[in-house]
């Protein structure tokens, strides 16, 4: 989506506020939880003509968000946030109770994995529920968006019941891709409400189809659905995805092993319709805030549920998405003749996937840092995530260019797909290195012209 689109948009948004017969289905909601998640779907709720309330217990970031600046980076999000804040439907604060007009509230917080644990840490969800139990009033609805292990919802039912019964939960789950999250807000591929089977639970639906009335009139699917199964389908989806994602990387170290080619082995079986391309790409696995920690917290919750068989085979899954980073350090001591110690390392990347700032449990940062313990002189950049990476990793070097990252180097990694690294020309990055030697840790480069250009080319899976 252009900025031009996204003004088209705000526009759209705000006509259908100010029309009497289409006023009425603008609501008041409020957002609990404004980092990643909560602020793209603060301000895109905005955009659709809702009047919204982000509320966040972190000063700071209320006043950039208010400022128009979100504290990460997401494409399209900082100009639709400044065109939302000045129409003044959206708001920020760090007071609940700037909340308590609302009739819809969302819960948006983080549910990080418990240090030293697979489980998911919930105690940001139990803290917004409880702060929203101080001003829910009879008739609203919360609806949470954090993805959790099931069985949360109904607890916290329980915890509604006690203050006020008179108000519905909702659990409404978010499938949003990093890099791609207003379009995702906009225009869903699907719908899930979670609600209860009764005349709250239709009041319910009701409610927050207005809410995505516009996602809804496009066609969008809805599954209405009980609060089991709504928090089954994120944990469901990225397991899916996970082990998608695992299965082509297990197929690699086959190819390696018998000199196949994982890139046209997936090719050739992604025609099949029942299996499909998309997310048969073969590399260094894996990261992020979402997939590790979900399939983990799901095995977790599985046992804890006395079913931990059925989820078994995502143990072998998760460690298969760790061996790749193992085996990417490997073949950068093979291909520099045994030993990378004192070798100048070019790593094109630090963001767990491009179009991101996030670099939590990145895959490129762990292979960065594997190589810097074992003796190289690690050189890291990153279109955008630099400032996060040497938050998290201060003993690696960074730069801020590809220029001054390859500049002397005996080996060029490509661990973030970034298009600006994807179309680097080989011809001309050689003049820069000391020895013409990449590995593409995401199987992104075309690599017949770069061993045409004279560089020695190597990637995980293939010949």
């Amino acid at each position: 989506m252009t900025l031009p689109e996204l003004t088209n948009m705000v526009n759209l948004a705000s006509e259908t506020d100010t029309h009497p017969d289409t006023h009425r289905r603008a609501l008041r909601i409020s957002v609990i939880g404004c980092g990643y998640l909560g602020a793209v779907h603060a301000a895109c709720m905005a955009a659709l003509g809702h009047e919204v309330i982000g509320v966040d217990v972190d000063a700071r970031k209320v006043e950039a968000l208010a400022s128009g600046r979100p504290p990460f980076y997401e494409p399209e999000l900082p100009e639709l946030l400044s065109e939302m804040v000045a129409t003044g439907r959206l708001q920020f604060s760090s007071d609940i109770s700037d909340a308590a007009s609302a009739t819809v509230h969302f819960i948006c917080v983080g549910t990080p994995q418990k240090r030293g644990e697979n489980k998911a840490d919930l105690r940001a969800v139990d803290a917004a529920m409880t702060a929203l139990l101080g001003i829910v009033k009879p008739g609203d609805v919360v609806v949470g968006k954090s993805t959790v292990p099931v069985g949360t919802a109904e607890r916290l039912v329980e915890m509604m019941a006690e203050v006020e019964p008179a108000a519905t939960l909702a659990w409404n789950p978010e499938f949003l891709r990093e890099g791609h999250a207003v379009k995702d807000t906009f225009h869903p591929d699907r719908l899930v409400y979670g609600v209860p089977d009764d005349a709250a639970g239709a009041r319910t639906t009701s409610l927050l189809s207005q809410v995505y009335a516009k996602a809804l009139a496009e066609g969008t699917p809805l599954i209405v659905t009980n609060y089991t199964t709504a928090q089954l389908v994120k944990v469901a989806a990225n397991s899916f995805l996970a082990t998608k994602i695992s299965f082509i990387n297990a197929m690699a170290e086959l190819c390696e092993a018998t000199g196949g080619d994982v890139v046209q082995l997936a090719d050739a079986i992604g025609h099949d319709a029942r299996i499909g391309r998309q997310f048969l790409n073969a590399g260094l696995g894996f990261g992020g805030g979402c997939l590790p920690k979900d399939i983990r917290a799901f095995m977790a919750r599985a046992g804890e549920l006395g079913v931990d068989q059925a989820l078994a085979f995502l143990r072998e899954v998760d460690s298969i998405n760790m061996r790749r980073r193992v085996r990417m350090v490997d073949l950068a001591r093979e291909v520099c003749e045994g030993s990378i110690v004192g070798r100048r390392v070019a790593v094109l990347g630090a963001a767990f996937k491009p179009e991101s700032d996030d670099v939590r449990d990145s895959p490129a940062l762990s292979v960065a840092a594997q190589m810097a313990l074992q003796g190289a002189d690690v050189v890291v950049t990153d279109p955008k995530a630099i400032e996060n990476a040497a938050d998290k990793w201060p003993d690696l070097h960074f730069v801020d260019t590809v220029e001054e990252a390859v500049t002397g180097a005996e080996l060029v990694l490509l661990l973030t797909e970034w298009q600006q690294y994807v179309g680097l020309d080989p011809v001309e990055l050689k003049r820069r290195v000391k020895m013409p030697r990449i590995l593409d840790g995401r199987n992104a480069l075309d690599s017949e012209a770069w061993r045409s250009a004279g560089w020695t080319y190597r990637a995980l899976g293939r010949r």
